[in-house]
């Protein structure tokens, strides 16, 4: 910061230092503040201020007893919350007892002598604290408001530090920072484009990229062996709390490389990231574990490790059941499956009818048709446990000593029991269910930070609506090694196994990547899979894959999502916190309210013309 000179007489606002930094050390110097009026509160004459800056807050006072200009003294009863205000003034030591040590400039204050109100400020619609009752909807119609809160900027902060720890790393590991364009061709990978016209070439339009997916694989066809860039992303798909209609990925492409190579070298930076950004040590490797075994177990592809309930397969229990819903199922092909829950710790009354009603209410709208519960009890007149359940009557004695033997049941268990023929159904259910009863029973430490690679995916998924199949990731993710041969002559596609992984922290994909499809053969072999004819591929990746056809090298890589790994360090549940300027659930800027309507010329130009909506009969 520049010291107190002449030269700040026509600009008094320049600074000589912020609102974070000063302390006792600094006792008698003469400083420069600005920053927005906090809060002000009038003592008799004398006039306390808060002032505020991204970097802290610092106490003025307003002495009449002191030295200095009394036009500073008299506008100094016209501050408000909010207003800018530039001051000079003489630091000075707090008496003891006033020291303040919730803040880094407790032990001072700035005896004012000059006072300069650089802009007033309106009443705000909320107030500007980290504990603002404001909803949501307020906050970011007003979000230049909102961003003065110091949770906001904190985040934002995290943010940043997280852009710089990631480039230092990356650079440090050969890593070449390129950009690639924004607007690109509209190619199928998997969420819908958002479309901007041309205006030069008329009927003809550009697509905001999903993701720099097939540019960065064109840069390891042109030699440049290590990729990344901070990159802007565009999906038109339906929202929720983690997810946006524009977002950052830290995007990043290898050559000569495998998926050991990019796990240690992804590991290795998310330590760095979190040593920077939260000074903790994160340890590493991380452990693994396959798709297959993460539906099984946990129900969902990313699954949150900081808590050990996990789902159990009782088909073989009631393989022979008479119980008519899990017998239809059974026969079906389908699966029982559950959650088993130790009530011991949550007391007597835990887990009420009318809790059991709500459960099963939530496991419904998750897919479930339905779920069964059995509360373990001890027998009255016997030493066997009881089952206390509406299903009960429905379980034969072998049934119940099974249940009992396999998984080690004793009273005060609770049983959480679905059923269905679709074993993604039962997934979605009580991975669903899993993840609720981890808050409901706060059985997760929020201190802690697991990570977990995903691997081993499908390649390909069937489509029974369009009677083709789709792939789960894009159309460029190799298969295995082991399955590239079955690709090739298009054998036994709904059981191939992709060379793609997840990283999840806490039970949220932070990143996802795979090793890329590199030979002609394979790539049209995906293609054909996918239902592409060879007039499709031309037209949609006709560039792409005649680039294959001039030497292309083996490469990998990965995709982190910015927004969910800061939301994650920065400790909140949302990644509009974390964002300067986010929209809504419904894709809308309350701030500025967009999307509008355009000029009738404006579209003219583009050679665009605008539908009118069907009126509701």
């Amino acid at each position: 910061m520049q010291p107190v000179s002449e030269n700040n007489i026509e600009t008094p606002w320049i600074r000589t230092h912020t609102c974070g930094e000063l302390t006792a050390a600094e006792d008698g110097k003469e400083v420069v503040l600005s920053g927005w009026v906090a809060k002000r509160r009038d003592h008799g004459g004398l006039i306390f201020i808060d002032l505020r800056d991204r970097y802290g807050l610092t106490q003025l006072v307003f002495d009449p007893n002191l030295a200095g200009d009394d036009r500073s003294k008299r506008d100094a009863e016209k501050l408000r919350s909010e207003y800018v205000i530039s001051v000079r003034g003489l630091v000075r030591n707090r008496p003891a007892e006033m020291v303040n040590p919730k803040i880094a400039t407790g032990e001072i204050e700035i005896a004012v002598q000059e006072l300069h109100i650089l802009s007033e400020a309106k009443t705000t619609p909320f107030t500007i604290d980290d504990h603002t009752d404001a909803g949501e909807v307020l906050r970011l119609k007003y979000r230049y408001l909102d961003l003065r809160r110091g949770t906001i900027q904190r985040n934002l902060i995290i943010r940043h530090h997280t852009y710089q720890s990631v480039r230092k790393y990356l650079s440090a590991q050969n890593f070449l920072e390129i950009e690639t364009p924004i607007l690109f061709k509209s190619t199928p990978e998997g969420a819908r484009d958002y479309l901007v016209p041309s205006r030069v070439n008329p009927g003809e339009f550009y697509a905001l990229v999903q993701s720099p997916q097939i540019m960065k694989q064109l840069l390891m066809v042109g030699g440049f062996d290590r990729y990344f860039q901070v990159a802007r992303c565009f999906r038109d798909e339906d929202l929720r709390a983690d997810r946006q209609p524009e977002f950052s990925q830290i995007d990043i492409e290898m050559s000569f490389t495998n998926r050991e190579t990019i796990y240690q070298l992804m590991e290795e930076m998310v330590r760095a990231v979190f040593q920077e950004v939260k000074e903790m040590d994160v340890s590493a490797p991380f452990p693994r574990m396959t798709y297959q075994q993460a539906m099984d177990d946990y129900g969902v592809d990313k699954p949150d490790t900081r808590f050990a309930l996990k789902i159990k397969n009782a088909s073989a229990i009631f393989a022979s059941t008479g119980f008519q819903a899990f017998r239809n199922v059974l026969d079906a092909g389908g699966q029982v499956r559950g959650l088993q829950i130790s009530l011991a710790q949550q007391g007597e009354n835990a887990f009420s009818r009318k809790d059991l009603d709500e459960l099963t209410k939530f496991a419904q709208q998750h897919g479930a048709k339905g779920l069964a519960w059995i509360k373990v009890e001890n027998g009255k007149d016997s030493p066997s446990l009881a089952f206390n359940s509406p299903i009960a009557k429905f379980l034969s004695e072998q049934e119940r000593e099974r249940m009992v033997q396999d998984w080690h049941l004793q009273a005060g268990d609770l049983l959480l029991l679905v059923a269905d023929a679709s074993y993604d159904n039962v997934c979605a259910a009580l991975g669903a269910l899993r993840n609720h009863l981890g808050k409901k029973l706060e059985l997760i430490d929020q201190s802690l930070f697991h990570f977990l690679w995903v691997t081993d995916f499908p390649l390909l998924q069937y489509d029974p609506e369009g009677k083709r199949y789709v792939a789960c990731h894009h159309p460029f993710t190799s298969p295995t090694p082991a399955d590239e041969a079955k690709l090739i002559r298009g054998e036994d596609l709904a059981n191939l196994k992709a060379a793609a992984y997840d990283l999840v922290l806490n039970g949220f994909e932070v990143a996802g990547g795979s090793i890329r499809i590199f030979r002609q053969e394979v790539q049209h072999a995906m293609f054909r899979a996918l239902g592409f004819s060879e007039e499709e591929v031309q037209e949609k990746f006709g560039f792409f894959v005649e680039a294959l056809q001039y030497g292309t090298p083996p490469h990998g890589g990965i995709a982190f999502g910015v927004d969910r790994l800061v939301m994650l360090l920065a400790g909140t549940d949302a990644i509009r916190e974390v964002m300067a300027f986010p929209k809504t659930q419904k894709a809308t800027c309350l701030m500025s309210g967009c999307p509008s309507p355009v000029a009738a010329e404006q579209l003219a130009e583009l050679h665009v013309g605008v539908m009118k909506k069907k009126e509701k009969a």
